[in-house]
């Protein structure tokens, strides 16, 4: 028989073994834990560097394991570790409150296993009543990062989070921002079914007010770098309505999200404090469209995705996206229009009426005695952003105008130089290309423009006059000027450069021309008898630009019945015109009163007439004779009609290289 001396060892020491493992067992469920409260307090202060205290309840429970876990596993029990009263101190230099974080009870079960590997498995983590108070400085540093102990050995995973009623507060000075939520559960109703929390808002951002409400995933499930996690939320900003609806990618560390977000307001530039991206003023604007964020490294990238909209009595449509790139963030995208309206523009563009401005009880600065625009650009905040927008317009819309068509605009912002190039739209049936630079980057915004139109018809650029409608022709123009100022207004009273147009073989209403050479028998007869069209030959026109003075070079029109010449001036600095017109027949006219015509004024109260000197001289001299022969009276008034004919072709060809000249030598600038 073998020696039972071994086996009764190894069996002895495994009942012992049995008997420490029991006692243990034993020791843990019967043992007082909140005799450990003060060493647990002063460990854990000494870890992190701040104050940590358990002041109420501390217990330790023990359950059946998982029975979902394979082999013996689901048979080891595990701790769930109540504390009650549970707070950790703020760093003194902090606004927000005392303390960072407080919890009436805090409840976390533990797998023991992975304990072997320094691995802390919490597999479900309840806060109830709790507090927090936060806060990050401009220089990044915050309340939440303890002292550094260098690498942990040990890894922390939380696999369920639950988290009850609360409130917190959230001071982030990088961005002005001081937020307190206060939270309460939902445990009936609809909502139950989706969310578990709803809360409300209140504060401010960049020193706008904040107001609103929302609800909350009803468990944060930790377990899966996939977890979908419902969010809803609504806030009032200053004057902007901001509603969300959707999903936030893993909470734990959230890495995306995905958004329904309608924006409202009364003007776009409100959403500043909100966005930080320098948007123009608008009149009232709603829109609705996807958000989409994504996480790199330490910055969100946010695309505002197939959103459509109104601005005023506008439509607006695409997708915009903004990257906070250094030394500047960058907004990109594309945006479209089916109808766009002029005065829903004119407040970006400066060009907003002191009616439209009333409407939206802003001051009415435009001068009744000013046709040109007197509203300020604001570069200031030009170096917010970069931008790169294309957009793509159908029709734009102005009130008392022709409208515009086909519009296309590539809109460049970079380091506070505004560009649009190119900025191309239809108009009067032909159309129109233009290169605009705005360099903001100076007290005085440095502005140049180019313009070339092409193909204008002469019967749609006057739609409402029906002495015109029955007009036919092309007109084509180039202009290219250099200007400074903050305004439209200033930079037109410096510009410098040139301007010029011609117009092909068309025709036009004799009415009208009849009008301008004051020829009485026949402006009789077309109010009789009805109007009809004259041949025009060519017309050709340029000026020169200095110092905001429009000084013409030539200035002629030649029809089939006569031909006009224009001298003078228009002042853009002043606002004032002063034009020679001379209009002479080719033909016989009797009972005429043809003589210079003067277009003089302001902008504002043009007067068009005859001069007075050539008129009262043929009228002294009709006079004169009629005290000798009544017959002869009418010798003054008769025009013989003799004018040199003007050589279209070569008045053209000419006029197309002084063109072509001006819109590709440089401009001058102020």
């Amino acid at each position: 028989m073998k020696n039972p001396r071994p086996l009764k060892i190894i069996v002895g020491l495994f009942a012992a073994l049995l008997l420490v493992l029991l006692a243990v067992v034993i020791f843990l469920m019967t043992f007082d834990w909140n005799r450990a409260r003060p060493w647990i307090n002063q460990r854990v202060s000494d870890t992190i560097g701040r104050e940590f205290a358990i002041n109420g309840d501390l217990r330790v429970h023990w359950e059946q394991g998982d029975a979902a876990e394979p082999g013996w596993r689901r048979y080891v029990p595990r701790p769930r570790i109540s504390a009650n009263d549970v707070y950790i101190t703020n760093p003194t230099w902090t606004s927000a409150g005392p303390k960072l974080a407080s919890a009436g009870s805090i409840t976390v079960a533990l797998h023991p296993l992975p304990l072997l590997h320094k691995q802390v498995a919490i597999t479900d983590l309840a806060v109830e009543g709790i507090t927090l108070a936060a806060q990050r400085r401009a220089d990044g540093s915050n309340t939440w990062t303890f002292k550094h102990n260098g690498p942990s050995a040990w890894d922390v995973d939380i696999q369920r989070l639950t988290l009850g009623e609360g409130d917190l507060r959230y001071i982030d000075d990088g961005i002005k921002l001081d937020l307190r939520a206060k939270a309460t559960g939902i445990n009936e109703g609809p909502d139950a079914q989706k969310y578990g929390i709803k809360f409300d808002l209140s504060g401010s951002y960049r020193n706008a007010p904040v107001s609103g409400g929302g609800k909350l995933g009803k468990v944060l499930a930790l377990t899966d770098e996939h977890t979908r996690f419902p969010v809803q939320a609504n806030a009032n900003l200053a004057r902007n309505k901001i509603a969300v609806e959707g999903i936030l990618t893993d909470p734990r560390s959230p890495a995306g999200l995905d958004l329904k977000l309608s924006l409202g307001g009364a003007s776009m530039a409100d959403l500043y404090p909100l966005t930080g991206v320098l948007l123009p003023e608008t009149p009232p604007y709603a829109t609705t469209g996807r958000l989409i964020g994504k996480k790199s490294g330490t910055d969100w990238n946010w695309t505002y995705k197939n959103f459509n909209g109104t601005v005023g009595g506008s439509d607006l449509e695409g997708t915009l996206a903004y990257s906070p790139r250094q030394p500047r963030p960058l907004l990109s995208g594309a945006i479209t229009s089916r109808q766009l309206r002029l005065e829903d523009l004119g407040p970006t563009i400066g060009a907003e009426s002191n009616t439209a401005k009333a409407k939206r009880n802003k001051p009415q600065n435009q001068p009744e005695d000013k046709a040109l625009p007197v509203e300020q650009f604001n570069t200031a905040k030009w170096d917010a952003l970069d931008a790169d927008v294309k957009f793509t317009g159908k029709k734009l819309v102005r009130t008392h105008d022709i409208p515009l068509s086909d519009i296309q605009a590539h809109i460049k912002m970079n380091n506070k130089v505004l560009t649009l190039t190119p900025l191309n739209f239809g108009m009067a049936g032909g159309d129109i290309s233009a290169n605009i630079k705005l360099d903001g980057r100076q007290t005085q915004i440095d502005a140049q423009v180019r313009m070339a139109a092409r193909h204008l018809k002469i019967n749609q650029l006057f739609p409402k006059l029906q002495s015109m409608q029955a007009s036919v022709g092309e007109i084509s123009a180039d202009a290219a000027l250099a200007g400074k100022g903050n305004s439209v207004s200033a930079m037109l009273a410096t510009s410098s450069g040139e301007m010029g147009s011609t117009v092909s073989e068309g025709s036009v209403s004799k009415f009208v021309l009849e009008a301008a050479g004051l020829n009485i028998a026949n402006l009789v007869f077309v109010k009789m008898f009805g109007d009809k069209q004259i041949q025009l030959n060519c017309m050709a026109g340029d000026f020169v630009v200095e110092h905001g003075k429009a000084t013409t070079r030539r200035f002629v029109v030649d029809t089939q019945e006569a031909v006009i010449n224009v001298n003078g001036y228009v002042d853009l600095s002043t606002e004032t015109l002063d034009l020679d017109v001379r209009p002479q027949t080719k033909g016989v006219r009797i009972v005429s009163l043809r003589t210079p015509l003067y277009a003089r004024g302001t902008f504002t109260d043009p007067k068009v007439g005859p001069q007075a000197g050539p008129l009262a001289l043929k009228a002294g001299a009709a006079v004169a004779l009629a005290t000798v022969a009544p017959l002869a009276a009418v010798i003054p008034l008769i025009n013989t009609g003799k004018v040199d004919p003007v050589d279209c072709k070569a008045l053209l060809a000419e006029a197309n290289k002084t063109r072509y000249e001006a819109r590709t030598k440089p401009v001058k600038k102020p």
